[in-house]
């Protein structure tokens, strides 16, 4: 019987040799300095943020330490388990660190990301999508064959789509878990209704090869603020995914090997997930919040359950842009040699915070080009380095693929005291 519930681990020492790995041109977040060592020279040398080249991301660890314990203690007093999404920061040794915070597995969206995490050893992984592709389910199927540890979970929301699955796994060993995703009107995937949902509950329950584990869904796709009517939709989406369950289990489609898995929650309702879902006697409630851990100055600070009122300690942002005014072309505009390749624009544009010695500005970006910032009405000078508060960490990180880390982002003089590498 697979129990599901125990500490996922990850492959340390494969994790710890990222700080072996030589630098070089490939990392544009470097300086020329930095070529020709390992990640841990590099480090050995006590490189502080006036080194690095614009424009630049980097990461806070003093506000990664607080939201990594802050979310860790919302969800151990809420008794809800947390699988945060790796896509937002695809970092192995950020999942390192959610995982040792308590983080029940790693949520992921697609195959190229499974097979990263399985590189780096993560033994519970939970697949917020269905995985129709006959070559990534037989991976998956091999990969639950040779390691008796490793647990994986995905969705399925039609009987067309687990008929897919079961064909490519004919004669697989060990089933793949799957839950019934329900969705709704105008959200992403998932089943559209409950008749629908418990049509794909019984079609997995009848397929070799496949184990229903449960019901999951996104609740983040129906609603885009925490107004009355949007907590309300959301409300009423839990709901649905509450009775669906309990159809399920009317029915006695659970074969009872394991847990039953109720998944939801994005990084903008968990708490509404928490108390709906987690009310449910005999299963296990299961968070995939993935953009707590950077968080922003943003969307999410507006959004997010720990930023507006949720919790005693409102999470901080941990990840901030700079970039170098380069030319002053015209009265009451610069351009920063910082675009739409280096920060994200999806949620909101980069706003303006200070300069890299702490001077205050003011000003608004007003638009971005793939290489720079357009920065009306500002007093920063040319040749000043300015600090940005950036919205949407999953859109931010997939830019860089090695990562600095500030000592303290407030400070006069931060040093870089960490690189982390991402795999996107």
């Amino acid at each position: 019987m697979l129990q599901r519930i125990g500490r996922c681990r990850v492959d340390r020492a494969k994790v710890a040799a990222l700080a072996e790995e030589q630098l070089d041109w490939r990392f544009k977040a470097l300086p020329a300095a930095a070529h020709g060592l390992t990640a841990r020279q590099f480090l050995a040398t006590e490189p502080v943020l006036a080194q690095f080249p614009t424009p630049l991301l980097t990461l806070d660890q003093g506000a990664l330490a607080h939201n990594l314990r802050t979310m860790a203690d919302w969800c151990a007093a809420a008794g809800v388990r947390l699988a945060p999404h790796g896509k937002t920061t695809m970092a192995p040794a950020l999942w390192q660190a959610q995982l040792d915070a308590g983080a029940w597995g790693i949520t992921l969206a697609n195959l190229a990301q499974l097979r990263v995490a399985r590189a780096f050893g993560v033994r519970r992984l939970l697949l917020a999508n269905a995985l129709l592709d006959p070559a990534g389910l037989r991976w998956a199927a091999a990969e639950l064959a040779a390691d008796p540890g490793f647990e994986f979970t995905c969705w399925a929301d039609s009987p067309a789509a687990v008929g897919q699955m079961g064909a490519a796994l004919t004669g697989a060993g060990r089933p793949i878990d799957v839950l019934v995703e329900l969705g709704g009107p105008g959200g992403r995937t998932g089943a559209r209704d409950q008749e629908a949902a418990l049509a794909t509950a019984r079609a997995i329950a009848a397929t070799p090869g496949l184990r229903l584990a449960g019901v999951g869904g996104y609740e983040g796709a129906l609603a885009h603020d925490a107004g009355p009517d949007g907590l309300a939709v959301v409300e009423a989406y839990l709901e649905r995914l509450v009775a669906l369950h309990a159809r399920i289990a009317a029915d006695r489609l659970y074969d009872g090997t394991g847990p039953v898995l109720l998944s939801a929650g994005g990084s903008a309702y968990f708490d509404q997930v928490a108390r709906v879902l987690g009310a449910v006697p005999d299963t296990v409630t299961v968070l995939r919040s993935g953009a707590y851990l950077i968080h922003d100055s943003g969307f999410y600070q507006g959004i997010s359950p720990l930023a507006r009122g949720g919790g005693p300690a409102p999470l901080r942002t941990a990840m901030h842009g700079w970039a170098r005014v380069a030319s002053r072309p015209e009265p009451g505009l610069a351009l920063l040699d910082g675009g739409k390749r280096d920060f994200p624009y999806d949620e909101g544009l980069p706003t303006v915070q200070r300069t890299r010695e702490g001077r205050a500005l003011t000003g608004t970006v007003t638009a971005l080009n793939d290489q720079h910032a357009f920065l009306r009405d500002s007093g920063a000078e040319l040749g000043e380095v300015v600090r940005l508060g950036l919205s949407h960490p999953c859109t931010a990180f997939d830019k860089w693929t090695l990562i600095p880390v500030l000592d303290d982002a407030d400070a006069a003089g931060p040093r870089v005291v960490d690189l982390v590498r991402t795999f996107f």
